[in-house]
């Protein structure tokens, strides 16, 4: 298994913390359910942290 950039591991979560924010407003403003913005950041941190890390 290669190892990882670590500059290219922190974009990944950060973009997945951007995407989960993004999603959680979205759903929040639909279902006027505030509770679901950190739910969306929780489920894009978890989507960055296991996202497959970008090839050098």
């Amino acid at each position: 298994m290669s190892e990882t950039d670590p500059g290219a591991r922190r974009k990944q979560i950060i973009v997945g913390i951007v995407m989960g924010i993004v999603m959680g407003v979205v759903i929040s403003a639909l279902t006027q359910f505030w509770l679901w913005l950190p739910a969306g950041i929780a489920v894009g941190l978890a989507a960055g942290a296991i996202m497959k890390p970008p090839e050098r």
